[in-house]
């Protein structure tokens, strides 16, 4: 286990400097583009503190990066009617072109990986990896104040 958590570092950080590269001309950076995904992906407009937790990032990191994306004008704030102080935020116009552009250089990139790659050796390690995430969230769940 422990090297198949090493390993998973590893990639985590190829990853990431791969995403880098491929978004770079966009503007872009993996966090960024990231976090462009979680809006996108969210059923309704959401403050930051929620796009952390469903990140899995800290809240403080996901707020930095929000804070750039808006002065770049790819989100906005709208107000949270639920929340005074937490706004919610929302893709503008150019957020979501941006966000689209990406996905189309994400395509062929997934797919190089993905080759040579059998579908039920990747279904296997994604529930694997979904298994690990459950632990670790239920351990952060155990050990959070409350």
């Amino acid at each position: 286990m422990s090297g198949l958590i090493l390993d998973l570092f590893r990639l985590s950080n190829r990853l990431i400097a791969s995403g880098d590269r491929l978004v770079a001309d966009l503007g872009l950076t993996s966090a960024r583009w990231q976090v462009l995904g979680s809006i996108v992906a969210a059923e309704r407009p959401q403050p930051v503190a929620w796009l952390a937790r469903d990140m899995g990032a800290n809240r403080q990191n996901i707020q930095r990066i929000v804070n750039d994306l808006e002065k770049e004008g790819l989100v906005g704030f709208r107000p949270n009617p639920h929340h005074r102080r937490a706004q919610l935020v929302v893709l503008t116009e150019k957020g979501r072109q941006t966000f689209e552009a990406a996905m189309r250089l994400q395509a062929p990139w997934i797919n190089r990986l993905a080759d040579g790659l059998r579908i039920g050796e990747l279904e296997a390690t994604h529930r694997v990896l979904l298994a690990l995430r459950h632990r670790l969230e239920e351990e952060a769940d155990a050990d959070a104040p409350g």
